[in-house]
């Protein structure tokens, strides 16, 4: 099994609902939910004229590799309503890999461990508060 963080943020319609589903489909589609941050709100990050966000980490367990991982979070992004339309723009759910065991991947469409996560605080703090360690262990990098 592999050890994965997973960020999710929504910033369109009931955001505290769309982060509770998306962490119900994917109990649903074989992946097991571990430990799960607070949700906070926070302000949007790129692209800064659009809603708040409501933003959480979750650590999962899974046998799904990172490919596989990648095609399921879409499914369910798509399964809640998310169409992409420009980047870092409001979105109903936002399925992001932030961690992929120790794995480095750098190809277009996947980047582990995920870029600007460092730069963060909707990322980092949620992080510290489920896997303080790793979270230190990224920032003394």
């Amino acid at each position: 099994m592999h050890d994965v963080f997973i960020g999710i943020g929504s910033n369109i319609g009931d955001r505290e609902l769309n982060c509770s589903e998306a962490i119900r489909y994917m109990s649903q589609k074989d992946i097991i939910i571990r430990s799960c941050s607070s949700m906070i709100e926070t302000k949007p990050w790129g692209k800064k004229d659009q809603p708040d966000f409501i933003n959480m980490v979750v650590r999962i367990s899974t046998d799904k590799g990172p490919r596989e991982l990648l095609g399921a979070l879409r499914s369910i992004e798509a399964e809640l309503g998310r169409t992409r339309k420009e980047k870092w723009g409001p979105r109903e759910i936002d399925l992001d890999i932030l961690l992929f065991d120790d794995l480095s991947i750098n190809d277009p469409d996947l980047k582990i461990p995920h870029p600007h996560m460092l730069e963060r605080d909707f990322v980092m703090g949620p992080l510290s508060e489920i896997a303080p360690d790793v979270a230190e262990r990224l920032r003394s990098r």
